[in-house]
């Protein structure tokens, strides 16, 4: 029994009957607390009460005089909130978008309570920054151009390691590409997305809970990106399998160590970037769901398929004298995987996700699959070939758009609504109109994102005609038809962002650990389509110049 509570434990009947005050319990619930949050909260807010006006009161330690009962409830307020965040103990109930809420933000009618006790001593609640359409255009353009080139380079690098001896002899190599690249919208993205609505909702502000995200969150990416490696090679080695009836356990051994060695490599590579990403941006005042995410996408494709390539091509030379080499490789990164999870488990919101993080992760790997499928069954008809070079470019701008719409709705939704909660125009049947109509910060965004698909499409096109790497001749007609396919495939994919982020947030899941990865697997899956439609269509309507599908 708690001393501060009974007297010394002699049953029910030695319960205190006596009038417990406020400022006990108050008292009681900040000894719940760790003690280094504790003092950092107070810090926090010391700051800020600091910069009150001077008729609050005089100020003690650097908080205002206040009534017992509106101190009390502040106390019982910041302990709880506290102690759900960087608890350790998991012994209550977590909701994994607790540790994203803002410090002193409250939202509805405690807000409202709070206002009126305060008795126009000011607001301390946090507001996002507004930025103009050009603004945010114009930090959206950069990352996004580069995230353009990337998938560019990303087909080119792909178009040269087809041809070494790796590729060409274990060819379910390839079956693994489409996984692997997944990883950068189902986890790189993913990252960028926590991590960017952390800087923006003030969860950074301090060392101690910016590297508490920081080592959790990369800890966690790490343990899915073995997982899903692996389960990427045993997929590639089935589908290998089932058409030709061979097995070879050498050529399975090797495909099991590349994945899981390129998805671990290529994983943290891309993590430490992001990271400094998102701390540069906030150090520089470029809000971090406009840039962090389209620059994970620019680097991910490029360097997992270069790791892969040359990860596929060492192992395949040590095969026929050091066989046992891939399977001390395979070996070693697995056993990785303990660590990872004890890592990330000492932290409470990537803890959570350890159990409810992977349901998107796989299931975006499934769609991504019958994508890959599309596309295989296109490639295979010699009159389509030239659909190749364009897939990646395809996908990855949708991705890298649709990515950053969830992004900043996610952000939007952690400062101003509790989560269960969604703000008046979300609430109601959904309409697509409802995305593009409309004077709010979102609404804006899905209009500039949707601005940008034609341009960006047209550099892409340009680039890959002047480096010769296409097999279609850029004609007016085969550009109007893989535009309107473009233009088709993000627009559907931002309606789909405004339904699916407010649906989460109404179920209680953060969109930015689950939205993402749906997305863009989504994103792959509708851009391989229309891309194949768009083929078919140009075949059948005669638009058949020397280059089309050689």
């Amino acid at each position: 029994c708690d001393s501060a509570v009974t007297s010394p434990c002699g049953g029910w009947s030695a319960l205190s009957l006596k009038p417990v005050s406020s400022g006990r319990i108050a008292s009681l619930f900040q000894t719940m607390v760790p003690t280094g949050y504790t003092k950092l909260q107070e810090e926090r807010l010391a700051m800020v009460d600091l910069g009150a006006k001077p008729e609050a009161g005089p100020l003690q330690n650097g908080y205002r005089q206040e009534t017992s009962h509106v101190e009390s409830r502040r106390h019982l307020d910041r302990a709880s909130r506290s102690s759900v965040t960087l608890s350790d103990c998991g012994d209550g109930p977590y909701s994994e978008t607790e540790p994203m809420l803002a410090e002193r933000r409250l939202s509805g009618e405690e807000a409202d309570e709070e206002e009126d006790e305060e008795g126009g001593q000011g607001s301390d609640v946090q507001n996002m920054p507004k930025e103009s359409p050009l603004a945010m255009a114009l930090q959206i353009l950069v990352p996004f151009l580069l995230a353009g080139f990337g998938t560019v380079s990303a087909g080119m690098v792909l178009d040269i390691v087809q041809h070494w001896e790796a590729f060409q002899y274990i060819t379910e190599i390839f079956i693994l590409v489409p996984a692997l690249l997944g990883l950068k919208g189902n986890l790189e993205m993913t990252l960028a997305s926590r991590l960017s609505t952390a800087v923006n909702v003030g969860k950074m502000d301090s060392p101690i809970e910016k590297w508490n995200l920081i080592i959790g969150n990369l800890a966690l990416k790490q343990v899915q990106a073995t997982v899903v490696g692996f389960l990427a090679a045993v997929a590639a080695v089935v589908l290998g399998w089932i058409p030709e009836g061979k097995f070879q356990m050498s050529h399975a051994v090797l495909l099991c160590s590349s994945s899981v060695a390129t998805a671990f490599i290529a994983s943290l590579l891309q993590g430490i970037i992001m990271v400094g990403v998102i701390v540069g941006s906030k150090k520089t005042g470029i809000n971090p769901d406009n840039v962090a995410t389209p620059i994970a996408a620019s680097f991910g494709d490029l360097i997992t398929l270069a790791i892969l390539a040359w990860i596929s091509q060492g192992l395949y030379k040590c095969l026929d004298s050091y066989p046992y080499v891939s399977s001390l490789v395979c070996a070693f990164f697995m056993c990785l995987t303990p660590l990872w999870i004890v890592i990330s488990s000492k932290h409470p919101a990537s803890r959570t996700l350890l159990y409810s993080g992977w349901e998107p992760v796989i299931t975006a790997m499934v769609i991504s699959s019958i994508g890959g499928l599309i596309l295989d069954k296109t490639v295979s008809d010699p009159n389509l070939a030239g659909i190749v070079v364009y897939t990646p470019v395809i996908n990855g701008i949708g991705g890298n758009l649709v990515a950053i719409q969830s992004s900043r709705i996610s952000t939007h939704l952690h400062f101003h609504c509790a989560p269960g909660e969604v703000p008046d125009e979300a609430k109601g049947c959904y309409y697509p109109c409802r995305t593009f109509y409309g004077t709010g910060a979102n609404h804006r965004s899905a209009q500039v994102l949707l601005l940008l698909v034609i341009p960006g499409h047209l550099i892409f096109l340009y680039t890959i005609h002047l480096m010769k790497s296409g097999h279609t001749t850029l004609t007016p007609i085969f550009m109007s038809v893989y535009l309107a396919a473009a233009m088709l495939q993000v627009l559907l994919l931002l309606c789909i962002a405004d339904w699916m982020v407010h649906s989460m947030w109404r179920s209680g899941k953060d969109p930015d650990s689950f939205s993402i990865p749906y997305l863009t697997a989504l994103g792959d899956l509708l851009g391989t389509a229309l891309l194949a439609l768009s083929f078919h269509f140009l075949w059948l309507i005669g638009d058949q110049d020397s280059d089309v599908g050689d």
